[in-house]
């Protein structure tokens, strides 16, 4: 086998690997290699899924009906792939990426060639049953294909498919599994713009590699960027302030430099879907638990001549305040606006009928129309008192990333809630487990699993903590 074959031999450290004295060979010629490969055997597989499909429903006069089938989808199929990454670096890394890059095109592709079919009507002249066994037979061939090639694209391109490098220069160390490593000093790499037989050293280390990350003190940051430039590959410079930020993206603008330290959660289709879900549903609850909710006020009312409803200041969306509506558990007397006394087990300034409703959860119901009126979320991070605490701090004193969860509305019930974090904050931890599932919420946001807590939320409707 040819020396091109073979990747230079590499010795690990660590986590990491240690570069070879010279430039190792470049991968981009057997990643196309690759790529051909995988297109060429797709080919294959879309033709004899619809020949096989012909030949099993008619025979042998199947066999070419289904050829010429498989034609009429190839063309379509394999434009669709093209753009939609089914043949793409990451298909080389992730064999079910590119086994579901592969089937969304073959379903695109059948579904435009019937399409087109129907309207020209020349559907008649094909066997829809021969059809519709290439399209299965297709769909089952592709990813079978995919899992084989993993051992031909290990094989051509190695474990990675990529050749990354970590340059050490004296910045703050990182190791990388999987990337070769180079210690600057050792190698005499000097970022001297003015030295050609510096430019030349580095360009003999770079050559071959795909992407290159060195480490060095901010001065030589600048140095380091323009030699890469002229590299002509993808080259990294640590800047340790993305993480302190944490970042998200950087662009230039008005001549200086900009970092992305923020989104919303929710970009504006999800942010209609939830408000939409929001509505039909506070809507529907507060029409099917009017009955309810009037006679819970008189009972409360009733009991010692207050009011029906607490109305307290709680922080909301962007950290703005908003007036969350509940009905009355304590006695008017007690009543704490700013939330500064969590609520404890046979607590004197709760009433009868406020013990009740607490235990039920019942006490919550009038934050349906803090939904309706778009303060609130059925689900989200619980509103909080201002004066909330956990041991003796602040809520936001024990972890100043308590006002992320502020990113969406708070919501009626949440992640934290069916988990059974609720109830009085006695301890830090108590906090610290309620951030983490609003900030795990954040993160992972979908209608299904909105729906999802909403279910299982009437399983803690009841629950020992509410008191």
């Amino acid at each position: 086998m040819n020396a091109e074959a073979n990747p230079v031999p590499v010795v690990r450290k660590g986590g990491a690997q240690s570069a070879p004295a010279g430039s190792v060979p470049g991968l981009e010629r057997r990643r196309l290699q690759s790529y051909l490969a995988i297109l060429i055997g797709d080919i294959a597989m879309v033709l004899g899924a619809f020949l096989l499909g012909g030949w099993i429903y008619l025979g042998s006069e199947g066999a070419e009906m289904g050829l010429v089938l498989g034609q009429i989808v190839l063309p379509v199929f394999l434009t669709v792939a093209l753009y939609n990454n089914a043949y793409s670096l990451r298909t080389l890394q992730s064999w079910e990426f590119g086994a579901a890059r592969a089937l969304i095109a073959l379903l695109i592709s059948s579904a435009a060639v019937v399409f087109i079919a129907f309207y020209t009507k020349s559907s008649r002249d094909f066997s829809r049953a021969s059809f519709t066994l290439g399209i299965a037979f297709a769909a089952f061939m592709l990813p079978w294909l995919r899992a084989q090639m993993r051992g031909f694209v290990r094989w051509r391109c190695g474990a990675r498919v990529t050749n990354e490098l970590v340059i050490d220069d004296g910045g703050p160390p990182i190791n990388l599994a999987g990337a070769m490593q180079v210690d600057a000093r050792k190698r005499r790499l000097v970022p001297d713009a003015s030295d050609p037989v510096a430019l030349d050293r580095i360009g003999k280390v770079l050559r071959g590699c795909d992407r290159v990350i060195v480490s060095c003190p901010p001065e030589r940051r600048h140095a380091w960027a323009l030699i890469f430039k002229g590299a002509a590959i993808a080259g990294e410079v640590i800047d340790d302030t993305i993480a302190e930020l944490d970042a998200l993206g950087a662009r230039k603008a008005g001549g200086h430099g900009l970092l992305l330290v923020s989104v919303g959660p929710l970009g504006l289709r999800a942010r209609a879907m939830k408000r939409a879900f929001d509505v039909a549903f506070s809507g529907l609850a507060i029409f099917a638990l009017s009955p309810l909710l009037l006679v819970v006020a008189l009972l409360i009312m009733a009991e010692d001549g207050g009011p029906a409803l607490f109305v307290q200041r709680r922080i909301g969306r962007g950290n703005t305040f908003f007036r969350m509506y509940k009905f009355r558990s304590m006695r008017v007397a007690s009543l704490d606006e700013e939330g500064n006394v969590s609520t404890a087990r046979d607590d004197q300034r709760v009433t009868r009928i406020g013990a009740f409703i607490r235990r039920t959860s019942i006490d919550e119901l009038p934050q349906l129309f803090n939904v309706l009126a778009g303060d609130m979320s059925i689900v989200g991070p619980r509103p909080h008192a201002i004066g909330s605490q956990a041991g003796d701090k602040l809520f936001w004193e024990v972890d100043t990333r308590y006002w992320l969860r502020h990113a969406l509305k708070p919501g009626l019930t949440g992640l934290a809630q069916v988990r059974g974090y609720r109830g009085a904050t006695d301890h830090e931890s108590d906090l610290e487990q309620r951030l983490g599932a609003d900030l795990e919420y954040l993160n992972g946001w979908s209608i299904w699993r909105d729906l999802g807590i909403v279910v299982a939320t009437i399983r803690v409707l009841v629950h020992d903590r509410a008191y």
